[in-house]
């Protein structure tokens, strides 16, 4: 009984790992904390494909920045995770920018709006920018960015259009992932303005709608025999639609 307490226990602080998508650079340079960017309140994740809120991510911090940030096309763009807002929960926080254990590819999107400050979430139409998944050695998207003591990054593509846009930051926590709807989705939304762009978008889709419970890279076990969480040998299928070339 004690054991069982404790595997209890140790899972129920595994399962409060979660994080925050908070800041945005370009370039290299920090916008500051929850500027220009519509991060959660709570670090917990959305869970549920088809959840209204899946876009975006609900309970939003307030009061929302108006700031829109602008990107040249051909910049790197980051985006920096925390277990909650303001980094670590406590003092040398194990458990952040996330737990460990919270294996999953990075996902980055992007909407076109005509304001980015004032634009609703719903009805949007995204296109995928970049995606980091599971390498041929066994590392995930999620390990990277935890060796970035949280941040994320991709190059903005030369070609996209210019103009407002939505980018939506995505993690998904696999740890979990054998059994359907326990893969674990954590996002934010930036407000961009992209300049000196071209004229190009990738394949769009809906928000919900674009994943589906049973996707190979939602439903997964992502374990090998010896209980290691590198894909089980096999390659990873990143969910949504293929990233945008130029």
């Amino acid at each position: 009984m004690k054991t069982s307490g404790f595997l209890l226990l140790a899972i129920s602080a595994i399962s409060r790992a979660h994080t925050i998508a908070q800041r945005v650079s370009v370039n290299g340079n920090d916008n500051g904390q929850l500027v220009g960017i519509r991060s959660p309140s709570s670090d917990y994740p959305i869970m549920n494909v088809n959840d209204a809120n899946i876009a975006c991510n609900t309970g939003i911090h307030q009061p929302v920045s108006s700031k829109v940030i602008d990107i040249p096309a051909g910049a790197k763009v980051g985006v920096m995770w925390g277990h909650v807002i303001g980094g670590p929960q406590v003092a040398n926080d194990p458990d952040n920018p996330i737990a460990k254990s919270h294996k999953g590819p990075v996902i980055f999107y992007m909407a076109k709006v005509n304001d980015a400050a004032a634009s609703g979430t719903s009805s949007l139409q995204w296109f995928k920018v970049s995606q980091d998944g599971l390498d041929s050695s066994g590392k995930w998207g999620v390990d990277r960015m935890i060796a970035n003591n949280g941040w994320t990054y991709f190059t903005m593509p030369s070609c996209v259009a210019s103009g407002q846009y939505l980018l939506r930051a995505e993690i998904i926590a696999l740890h979990s992932a054998s059994h359907q709807g326990q893969a674990q989705f954590y996002m934010a939304c930036a407000q961009i303005n992209v300049t000196g762009g071209g004229s190009k978008a990738g394949t769009t889709v809906s928000f919900p709608g674009a994943y589906s419970a049973t996707d190979p890279g939602i439903l997964i076990n992502i374990y090998d025999t010896a209980g290691n969480p590198t894909g089980g040998g096999k390659p990873y299928t990143v969910p949504g639609p293929a990233v945008m070339t130029c």
